[in-house]
């Protein structure tokens, strides 16, 4: 007959240990989920592989135990509780009741007294024992019955410990384990112990004499002067040591272990409704039970959250009409008015030729319709864009949708005319909350209503379109309670028709070009190659880390910066801080550059080229946290231009024809501009009003020398300064970065503030601000949630500190450039201009221009960029846009 098993949690310890180990999470609420998350993960694990017919989770109770009765300074000076884990207790208690899993708590004793008492009921009634913690001091209970499991490493890994292995593995018995943290105390515990016995030799003496009793009484037979003297004054303190880390096994509880039998009588309505309101979809998947259960959330606490069935697809009205000849959409199009709600499916492909539209959703008054492209396009295409330009173009219709820009896109593929969205709630959604990972509609509509959305049928599709109104209702409230109405309707949503316009249009590509610079690149590599192997004195495979390692700190015996364990660590962090040690490091991280170019870009850029000959980039504006735009598949917006081969790759960029020719405007220092206008200090603004080299003017200030007497070192280090505050530099960074001693680093950043008062200032506040309102804004009220500011861990802190400086700068930054391109964008348009923005790479913007519109746009781009906050707000500082003509985008920069 098998044994009945026990799983005993240790939950304080367990919840500590997914906390430290697991990334922070966070809901739509802003409650901390990753300790819960990692706690029920490590619970169904453990479920799976232990199967256990009973399972309990002991936890600490706040009052005092009779340990800190009998030792007022037990525990004394351990850190209080980081809010952000205090907060998950209660919501972990509630699943656990959920789960029918029973919870012992008992004031006067710690959750280990319970689960050794515990551990020694389940072992008299001859069951298996399983006690789950991160607590090492749980081995003292191991018998051949009860077995330790150990979490390490977060919740990922584990190892089991019984009797036998603890005996094979320490040399010690499980109640010997005791002795020895009597001897050597724990500070976590604030357990005194022996001063001058540490674990080594802690272990050694209790191998030898079993017990702290036994070692006093054999005292004459230690050698060792100082550890004689240290056991007999500190004896009666080892003794109460050894009785402080004792696990109490006889704590006075009754259990009936009938009663905590895992029988089948969970809440799941009540725990599905709790993790749909933490979003743990995951988790909802791993407990198969949940599939099939329905819940009512009602949430008046939640602003998001809607008081809708959970399974609305019953609830709203899902019928729909299935339009699939022109009849029936001239027919549909006639009973539209006001406005839309609409949603819409693409094909797989990524490349822009490839890409087709297949079915739009509408949702209009009561009225569902699904329109199939396909077969409206086949039984007559001239017809079919009159009337989707009927619908998408018309005055007497605005429409509402989900991620436009890539709707645009595919409408402007077909030759179909689109006007403006009255609103996007994908882009809505981004300006509210910018941290999230993705802003699918499904997610957005599963976290804030709290509702499970079936991916497959169309009644799927047609809901989440009715639920597109929901979120418009609520997510224009709130832009307009948050300030954001600049943003959205003047930046924003008008900038996702200049983002499609760009990815339309493609960035022409000579082919020819790319072939040679291919062949140049690899003539270069193999160049390196040669060179590094001369300096090694022999051949090896240079992408092997193993293989490198071997030659670096073996062979040519550089000092060792990092071990893994695999060997030697070769990663770039390691190669900058041998820069200086041996000229081949340098040329291992040449090498590394350009075959990262080479893959990425030179063989990379081949795959993406298009049909009509252009590489189509997708253009973002939900992905960075910080407003800026990014570029995917390729990303233009990151080639490396550190080496000259790089800076080569812009070579291949040309014109769309010989008739073009490509104009690169870029703002020069806008976050410098932006630090001046947002930190009002007087010398900084004096600097860019009287277009003053502002590095070289800090160079003077910081070194203190007349501008005439600044070299070239000196403006180097001091644009460095000047780039790093506006980063939240600190002294250790600037000292890595221009090579000099911290100290001396130190200097270079006092100096600055005392030169830039207000800039100090400015960042001592915006720290402040965050710390207090978990947030920074931009000077347009775009806003970025910063938790990390009072994270508990000072190395995250730290971190948040840095990003509360930066953001409000470089989301400024980002306002501004988003502006200019809309404003650029509306000017060629009402000139009638066939000059067209092609690329966006941060504070530049890329024009394909027609030869004999070259003076007018020059002269339109310039104006449009420089005077772009005219009527919004009166900027302190000049903005400056430096304009580059030529046949390449190379000579453009």
């Amino acid at each position: 007959m098998n044994k009945e098993r026990l799983l005993i949690l240790d939950g304080n310890s367990l919840m500590y240990r997914a906390f430290y180990g697991m990334p922070a999470l966070t809901n739509s609420e802003g409650l901390n989920t990753n300790a819960i998350y990692g706690f029920i993960n490590m619970l169904i694990k453990m479920k799976e592989e232990l199967k256990p017919d009973y399972i309990v989770t002991c936890f600490d109770k706040k009052a005092p135990t009779f340990r800190h009765k009998e030792y007022s300074e037990y525990k004394a000076g351990r850190k209080k509780m980081p809010p952000e884990l205090e907060e998950q207790f209660p919501v972990l208690r509630d699943i656990l009741k959920k789960l029918s899993i029973n919870i012992f708590e008992i004031e006067g004793f710690e959750a280990d007294d319970l689960i050794g008492t515990l551990s020694v009921l389940a072992e008299e009634k001859d069951m298996y024992v399983y006690i789950v913690t991160g607590d090492r001091d749980a081995l003292q209970l191991a018998t051949d019955n009860v077995k330790i499991v150990i979490n390490k490493k977060g919740m990922t890994k584990k190892e089991i410990y019984d009797k036998s292995r603890i005996i094979e593995e320490f040399g010690v018995t499980p109640t010997e384990f005791i002795d020895v943290k009597g001897l050597m105390g724990d500070k976590s515990d604030n357990i005194p112990g022996v001063p001058g016995i540490g674990e080594k030799t802690a272990f050694k003496l209790i191998k030898e004499y079993k017990s702290i009793e036994n070692i006093l009484m054999n005292i004459d037979k230690l050698s060792g002067k100082k550890l004689k003297e240290n056991l007999l004054n500190f004896s009666e303190q080892a003794i109460f040591s050894k009785k402080l880390a004792t696990i109490e096994k006889h704590v006075p509880v009754e259990i009936d272990f009938d009663s905590i039998k895992s029988y089948d009588d969970k809440d799941l309505k009540g725990l599905k409704e709790i993790f749909l309101r933490l979003q743990f979809k995951s988790l909802i998947d791993k407990f198969p039970e949940l599939k099939d259960v329905k819940v009512d959330m009602h949430n008046n606490t939640d602003t998001n959250a809607y008081n809708v069935e959970e399974n609305s697809l019953l609830d709203v009205n899902t019928d729909y009409k299935e339009i699939n000849t022109i009849d029936s959409l001239s027919n549909m199009v006639s009973t539209l008015n006001d406005y839309i709600f609409f949603c819409y499916d693409v094909n797989n492909e990524k490349k822009y030729s490839e890409i087709e539209l297949e079915k739009i959703y509408i949702h209009s008054n009561q009225d569902n319709f699904i329109l199939c492209i396909n077969d409206l396009f086949k039984e007559d295409e001239k017809e079919f864009k009159i009337l989707m330009s009927n619908i998408f173009a018309s005055e007497n219709i605005d429409f509402v949708g989900h991620s436009v820009k890539n709707f645009y896109t595919v409408m402007n593929k077909m030759g179909i005319k689109t006007k403006q969205a009255l609103f996007d709630t994908e882009i809505a959604a981004y300006l509210i909350d910018p941290g999230k990972k993705e802003y699918s509609l499904k997610t957005l509509i599963e976290g804030i209503f709290h509702v499970e959305i079936d991916e497959e049928g169309e009644k799927s599709k047609i809901f989440n379109t009715i639920m597109l109104q929901k979120l418009y209702y609520d997510f224009e409230k709130k832009i307009n309670m948050l300030n954001m109405d600049k943003l959205m309707y003047s930046i924003e949503l008008p900038l996702t028709e200049v983002i499609s316009s760009m990815e339309s249009e493609g960035f022409n590509v000579d082919r020819e070009m790319l072939d040679e610079l291919g062949d140049k690149f690899s003539s270069e590599i193999k160049k390196v190659e040669s060179e590094i192997f001369e300096l090694a004195d022999e051949e090896f495979n240079i992408r092997s880390p193993k293989q490198l390692g071997k030659i670096l700190f073996e062979k040519l015996d550089l000092p060792v910066i990092k071990k893994t364990k695999t060997g030697y660590s070769t990663n770039v962090d390691v190669l900058e801080k041998l820069i200086d040690k041996h000229p081949i490091i340098e040329k291992i991280m040449y090498h590394r550059q350009l075959s990262k170019l080479y893959s990425t870009y030179v063989e990379g850029l081949k795959s993406v080229i298009d049909k009509d000959g252009r590489i189509h980039s997708s253009f973002n504006q939900t992905v960075t946290t910080t407003g800026r735009l990014s570029s995917t598949e390729p990303n233009l917006q990151n080639i490396p231009i550190k080496y000259e081969m790089g800076r080569e790759i812009r070579k291949v960029f040309i014109p769309n024809d010989e008739n073009g020719v490509i104009l690169s405007a870029d703002y020069s220092q806008i976050e410098l501009r932006v630090l001046a206008h947002i930190s009002n200090d007087e010398n900084l603004i004096n600097a860019f009003i009287h277009h003053s080299d502002i590095h070289t003017k800090t160079a003077s200030e910081v070194f203190k020398v007349p501008i005439e007497e600044v070299t070239l070192l000196m403006r180097s280090n001091a644009k460095a300064v000047n780039f790093g505050i506006v980063y939240g530099i600190g002294s250790f960074s600037l000292a890595k970065d221009l090579n000099i001693s911290k100290k001396e680093a130190q200097k270079y950043i006092d100096t600055y503030f005392e030169r830039y008062p207000n800039v100090k200032k400015y960042l001592d506040n915006i720290v402040e601000e965050a710390k207090k309102n978990n947030m920074v804004t931009t000077i347009l009220n775009r806003r970025r949630f910063i938790p990390e500011i009072n994270a508990s861990k000072k190395m995250v802190r730290a971190f948040g500190e840095r990003l509360a400086m930066n953001t409000p700068i470089q989301g400024s930054a980002a306002d501004i450039i988003k502006l200019a391109m809309v404003n650029v964008q509306n000017q060629l348009k009402k000139r009638g201009l066939k000059s067209t923005i092609i690329l966006q790479v941060h504070d530049e913007l890329i024009l394909n221009v027609c030869k004999n519109e070259i003076e007018e746009v020059k002269e339109l781009v310039k104006y449009e960029m420089e005077n772009v906050m005219k009527g919004i707000l009166e900027f302190r500082v000049p903005l400056e846009v430096d304009i580059n003509i030529g046949n390449t985008w190379y000579e453009a920069k």
